[in-house]
């Protein structure tokens, strides 16, 4: 299965855009600014803006961005 380098593009762009989310979303959490709870709902919607992005990529977000997530919010509110 060959991609056409629109979908390739395309692809990239997606990806691009999560990153951005995602790099957004732990520089807000690390600056405190966020309570717990509103951390904990900006990572539940961005993981739904991600299977929107990649369906079918549940186990990638797991793998990938979630410990990234877990791990800002556990150092911000300091959950040991």
């Amino acid at each position: 299965m060959t991609s056409t380098p629109a979908e390739i593009k395309e692809e990239n762009r997606r990806l691009a855009y999560l990153r951005f989310l995602v790099d957004q979303a732990l520089q807000l959490i690390r600056s405190g600014e966020v309570s717990r709870e509103q951390a904990v709902k900006m990572v539940t919607n961005i993981r739904r803006q991600a299977l929107i992005l990649f369906p079918g990529k549940e186990a990638v977000f797991e793998l990938v961005y979630q410990p990234r997530f877990q791990r800002a919010i556990t150092e911000t509110f300091r959950l040991h």
